[in-house]
Parts: structure tokens; C-alpha cells; sequence
């Protein structure tokens, strides 16, 4: 079991540096050229990258809504899904720490004037989208994500494929959602970077942890209500 918690913690610890450093290190200089395309892909590829490093260790869950929609879709063990979380919480806030420390390293970076890819509705929205927009967005963008995983991972899928689906599953996530939520669909990701950043980026926390979670058992629910053929 300490072998699966590890490994939680170091790939979620991963998403976040990775993923969350592209946009507080990179995406913020145009001259670097990553912009929003950029830091969609980086996410995608820290899932890729982990899901063919440690999924035959854990099955690179990186996420407490996936691991929650995986307990739903009889995919992962009831008993394992509070540790999981616990790991994956903590392997993202230490990826946002180590973060921190990077870019502080930077005396023009400025936690509250350069952000730290916080997510957020309303005012803390890239685009000004309403909390209403970014609860659906979380929704339906994590119940596909779940679908994604799902399908991708089914013993009757071709095999070896499964890291690549849900990489760019996740990369397409982010181009669709950056510009509404900052894009979530992952509690541990949220919690990390809103831990160091605090202030109103806590206060809507919640959201982040509510909306994904329930787009997770949704899509859990409708991939073994509609798509689930192992046992055909």
C-alpha cells in the first residue's frame, strides 16, 4: 500500500509543478511563446508522463474526484480511496510549495499580482464567467474526463493506448476551460495551489472540490450505465 500512496504523492506532486509551474513560470513571458495552448499541454503531459511511470503501481488516479469516480465504477477499492486523497492532497501542495520557492526566485514575481494558477468563477475567473458557468463547466468537463479514463483503461481497448487518451483528454479539457475556470476537474490541484496562494482563492475552494466530484460519479454512472461492455 505505501508503494501506491508514493506513488500518488509524487504524480500529483508532478501535475501540479508541472502543470501549474507552465503557467506561473512560463505562461506569464510571452516571449517564451507557451501561452494557453502551452499550458494546456503541460497538463496533459504530466498525467502522460505518470500514467506510463507509476499506473502499473497505483493506476495513476493524480485526482481525488477520479479516484471517488473509480470507487463508483467498481474500478479502484473502497478502503484505498481516503488515503488516496490524503496522498494526492499532499503530493500537490508540496509540488505548489516547491513552486513557490521557484518562482519567488524571480523579484519580479508577485504572488498576488502574477497569481499562482488559482481557480476561480466571477471575479477570479480569466474571462469573468459566472459561478453558474464554471460549476457546469467542472461538471460535465470532469464526467467526460471520467468517461475517457474509463473507456481508455477497459481491458476490451487496444492496449498500451490508455496514457496517450487521457493525456490529451486532459489537454483538450484545459482548451476548452482555462478561460472559464482556470480549469480544475481535480480537487488535489485546486486545494494545492489555493493552500499557498489563501484568501479568496479559499474561499471558493469549494466549488472545486463539489463540482468535480460530482461530475465524476456522473460520468462513472453513465459509462457503466451505457458504455461499460467487459462483461459483454
Amino acid at each position: 500500500m505505501k508503494n501506491k500512496l508514493f506513488a500518488e504523492f509524487i504524480g500529483t506532486f508532478w501535475l501540479v509543478l508541472g502543470g501549474c509551474g507552465s503557467a506561473v513560470l512560463a505562461a506569464g513571458y510571452p516571449e517564451l511563446g507557451i501561452g494557453f495552448a502551452g499550458v494546456s499541454l503541460a497538463f496533459g503531459l504530466t498525467v502522460l508522463t505518470m500514467a506510463f511511470a507509476i499506473g502499473h503501481i497505483s493506476g495513476c488516479h493524480l485526482n481525488p474526484a477520479v479516484t471517488i469516480g473509480l470507487v463508483v465504477a467498481g474500478k479502484a477499492e473502497k478502503k484505498e480511496a481516503i488515503p488516496y486523497i490524503i496522498s494526492q492532497v499532499l503530493g500537490g501542495t508540496f509540488g505548489a510549495f516547491i513552486l513557490y520557492l521557484i518562482a519567488s526566485g524571480n523579484p519580479q514575481f508577485n504572488l498576488a499580482a502574477n497569481g499562482f494558477a488559482l481557480n476561480g468563477v466571477g471575479a477570479m475567473s480569466p474571462n469573468g464567467f459566472s459561478m453558474t458557468a464554471g460549476i457546469i463547466t467542472e461538471v460535465v468537463l470532469t464526467a467526460m474526463f471520467l468517461i475517457i479514463i474509463l473507456g481508455a483503461t477497459s481491458k476490451k481497448a487496444p492496449k498500451g493506448f490508455a496514457p496517450i487518451a487521457i493525456g490529451l483528454g486532459l489537454t483538450l479539457i484545459h482548451l476548452i476551460s482555462i478561460p472559464v475556470t482556470n480549469t480544475s476537474v481535480n480537487p488535489a490541484r485546486s486545494t494545492a495551489v489555493a493552500i499557498i496562494a489563501g484568501g479568496q482563492a479559499l474561499s471558493q475552494l469549494w466549488i472545486f472540490w463539489v463540482a468535480p466530484i460530482a461530475g465524476a460519479i456522473i460520468g462513472a454512472i453513465l459509462y457503466k450505465a451505457f458504455l461499460d461492455d467487459e462483461a459483454v
